[in-house]
């Protein structure tokens, strides 16, 4: 039987790019962040043990983040312990300062994010602080999390572009980057918060932030799809050796604090590229899919994923 025939893409393998992608998925945490209805507890634990058998082996659980500012993360105490022994899977958590790492450690976390921003503007409406500040208050929540052993990743957002002030220089990304990485953190995930970056703009990101000493190896990329080009800004990641990519299941969530923010890239979108390329994820798409639909269902809604889409159409 045929690649087509099945659902799947002919896979072609190109020239120079990774033989194995790590998805780090992002739909429990960043993709439901932004639901104006609560979300049981029951259905979101659920979520991550069917993203974890669809084979995903990175699942962001969480945000230890005062209820007042994301409501819908309000259970993080009573989600995690449901989910935190899965085996195989790495549960990573968002932290916000001292506080939300007390949390989150007090629950046997080992995987930590912190969430900082390349704009003075998206500092100031998402952590109410400046650039500096929110660094300041992430450098002792970074070092105590390294001295526990965990994990720290540092996302950074408005990497390309800002509602506020509109394209954001690349010295002023790097510099942010550059200071996370001093601070310990392992892995730094790029945002394109509001979808607004080219591949072009990608690939030269990526080579500024090699000249200054952050390692390929260390990046990740977390693209939404705000007009189109999510997928495309993912190959030039691709082509420059970036081997972690950020998606979340059915395209799934946005950013509360930027309106233009509109979904992330969805996960099913991601893997059906990566699988015609010949690239390991790991990642059951027929599994994927159906959880994608699960959840779609307990939200009440379609799923925005084309993947989602065309899949769920062939099988009616």
């Amino acid at each position: 039987m045929s690649a087509s025939e099945i659902g799947l893409p002919m896979a072609v393998p190109a020239r120079n790019l990774p033989e194995r992608v790590r998805i780090h998925e992002v739909g429990p945490r960043d993709g439901l962040q932004n639901e104006k209805n609560a979300v049981p507890t029951e259905v979101k634990a659920e979520f991550i043990r069917r993203l974890a058998e669809a084979g995903l082996t990175t699942v962001e659980a969480t945000s230890f983040v005062h209820p007042k500012w994301v409501p819908q993360l309000a259970d993080a105490e009573a989600l995690f312990p449901q989910v935190k022994d899965l085996p195989g899977v790495r549960l990573p958590v968002l932290v916000p300062n001292a506080r939300g790492l007390d949390r989150a450690l007090a629950l046997g976390a080992d995987r930590i994010a912190v969430f900082a921003s390349a704009t003075e503007s998206f500092a100031k409406a998402n952590l109410n602080r400046t650039v500096a500040e929110s660094l300041a208050v992430f450098d002792p929540v970074v070092a105590r999390a390294k001295e526990e052993g965990a994990h720290v990743r540092g996302y950074v957002s408005m990497c390309f572009g800002d509602p506020w002030e509109g394209a954001v220089p690349l010295h002023q990304v790097v510099s942010v980057c550059r200071a996370l990485t001093d601070m310990g953190c392992d892995e730094l995930s790029l945002g394109d918060t509001i979808g607004v970056a080219t591949p072009g703009h990608v690939r030269e990101l990526l080579a500024a932030l090699n000249e200054a000493g952050v390692p390929t190896s260390s990046l990740g990329v977390h693209f939404h799809d705000t007009y189109g080009q999510a997928l495309a800004n993912t190959y030039a990641a691709l082509e420059h050796g970036v081997t972690t990519v950020d998606a979340s299941a059915g395209g799934l969530g946005g950013c509360p604090y930027a309106r233009s923010a509109t979904g992330n890239l969805a996960t099913e979108d991601l893997v059906w590229m990566l699988r015609g390329l010949g690239i390991d994820t790991g990642v059951d798409l027929g599994r994927l899919v159906a959880t994608s639909e699960w959840m779609a269902g307990r939200l009440g809604r379609p799923s925005p994923s084309r993947t989602v889409r065309a899949l769920s159409h062939k099988e009616q």
